[in-house]
């Protein structure tokens, strides 16, 4: 498994890994699908903050970060996103992708990485927990998916001291 930065060919991977979340989980609480356009559009602007795990050329994964909030306060704060395919789940694809990534976002002085994750993914809870994150922020009703009221759960995670 190899981790590196995004393409612009990783595109279609990614919207079908998106899509695929969407469609059939309370993961996100969207149920509009990504646009391979679009998704080539945010690789082209996030660049080192836009990373993809892949094995025999096959994407496996993502993880990308952010705007947190607008303003100059937060200029050193992010929201993540981790997505695996159904596949590359629980072999610890999405530990690799979120510690380089926290390593991108060291270096470009980022000081803050935050989860906005889903009542309904307590997986993602626990994966992030495991991994030095901490729940800060609990939201209750404030997403609507298929009828159904879900929390948000806000998680962050100081990636250096100062």
């Amino acid at each position: 498994m190899n981790i590196r930065q995004a393409q612009i060919g990783d595109a279609t991977a990614i919207a079908e890994i998106t899509n695929t979340i969407i469609r059939e989980t309370l993961v996100t609480f969207t149920t509009d699908e990504r646009e391979v356009d679009a998704v080539a559009k945010d690789i082209q602007a996030r660049g080192p903050a836009f990373l993809v795990a892949e094995e025999n050329a096959q994407v496996l994964g993502f993880a990308t970060y952010g705007a947190f909030r607008n303003g100059p306060g937060y200029a050193e704060c992010r929201e993540h996103s981790i997505q695996l395919a159904p596949e590359a789940r629980g072999q610890g694809i999405g530990r690799a992708l979120l510690s380089a990534l926290e390593d991108a976002a060291r270096q470009q002085g980022i000081h803050v990485l935050v989860a906005g994750i889903s009542s309904a993914n307590a997986g993602a809870v626990a994966f992030h927990a495991a991994l030095g994150y901490r729940q800060v922020g609990h939201m209750p009703e404030v997403g609507l998916k298929w009828g159904k009221r879900l929390d948000l759960l806000l998680m962050q995670k100081i990636l250096a001291s100062g």
